[in-house]
């Protein structure tokens, strides 16, 4: 059924009663209801569980895989007896959770499961599949931002926006970039830094930041059949783009600056704040920093990715 652009919903923003500030703690109850719509749009409501083997198929497959991971026999908070009617336990345990981290795993989980299964002719038998699954991604995005709770779902990845222009011209731009066969480690390691982000392994996501970085170098100089060392540096491997003209020479003259701001960018944040042992004092790595450190790495991942696609 998708959105509706309500006459409350608009006053309020005419009125700039919207919130401005991102919310990461808790989910609000009516988002919990509206995402269960979603799935009921995309996976199959609960009439079409009890007549499509395919439906019921997939919300097992979601409520087996958290069971297993959690280490429950069945999710809490379910309501049913007997007989298990996994749409309802997801439903139930969905919609009376109040971890964030675990709502963000079903969450993650149904959506994938979405993004994979229900895009084939064969799921419901619907004339449209393909359009339904990117609509009920496209919808959860928009929830999220209507609520102003402060994550997107790309890449099949559920990530943390701190700042929605940041997100929306340099975050989703790398990962468009790095959708690619050539790219897919470091889109990999980009994604599993939002993660260790998201989940404040802040030591964790500096150190896939910098592996992203690298990997993206490494994949543009294998595209291009640039030889390298397999024990390379960050900075080698900038040498190595430079003295193959990956940024023509006349540009280098001008930007004298940039060949430092890509040394010392990405790599030199990661090796001070998390690349080396601590020693008898635990260091602590501010949240601030290591958000500027992945917008950082988007960047500069962007920046190389459409360097190479320009002098191909």
């Amino acid at each position: 059924m998708g959105r509706f652009d309500l006459y409350s919903k608009r006053q309020k923003i005419l009125r700039g009663d919207v919130p401005d500030v991102y919310v990461y703690d808790s989910m609000p109850s009516s988002l919990k209801v509206q995402i269960v719509h979603i799935w009921h749009d995309a996976l199959g409501d609960h009439e079409q569980y009890c007549h499509s083997f395919r439906v019921k198929d997939a919300y097992k497959l979601i409520v087996e895989t958290l069971c297993r991971e959690y280490g429950f026999f069945q999710l809490p908070h379910s309501k049913t007896y007997g007989q298990r009617v996994f749409w309802q336990e997801l439903v139930d345990y969905f919609l009376n959770e109040d971890d964030v981290e675990k709502l963000l795993d079903s969450v993650e989980l149904t959506f994938k499961v979405i993004n994979a299964i229900t895009r084939d002719d064969i799921y419901l038998y619907r004339d449209n599949p393909e359009a339904i699954a990117d609509e009920a991604i496209d919808e959860l995005n928009h929830r999220f931002k209507e609520h102003a709770f402060g994550f997107q779902y790309e890449g099949d990845e559920i990530i943390r926006v701190d700042s929605e222009l940041i997100h929306s011209e340099v975050v989703k731009p790398a990962l468009r970039l790095l959708n690619s066969s050539h790219y897919e480690g470091a889109q990999q390691e980009f994604l599993l830094a939002h993660e260790h982000y998201r989940n404040e392994r802040y030591k964790e996501s500096l150190n896939e930041c910098l592996k992203s970085f690298e990997s993206t170098m490494k994949s543009i100089c294998d595209k291009r059949s640039w030889k390298y060392q397999p024990n390379v540096t960050s900075k080698g491997l900038i040498q190595i783009c430079f003295d193959n003209e990956l940024i023509p020479t006349f540009w280098q003259q001008k930007m004298t600056s940039l060949r430092s701001l890509l040394e010392s960018s990405v790599p030199t944040g990661r090796n001070k704040l998390s690349g080396h042992g601590q020693g008898s004092e635990t260091s602590e790595i501010p949240e601030h920093i290591v958000s500027y450190m992945l917008h950082m790495t988007a960047s500069t991942l962007v920046f190389l990715v459409s360097a190479e696609l320009a002098t191909a």
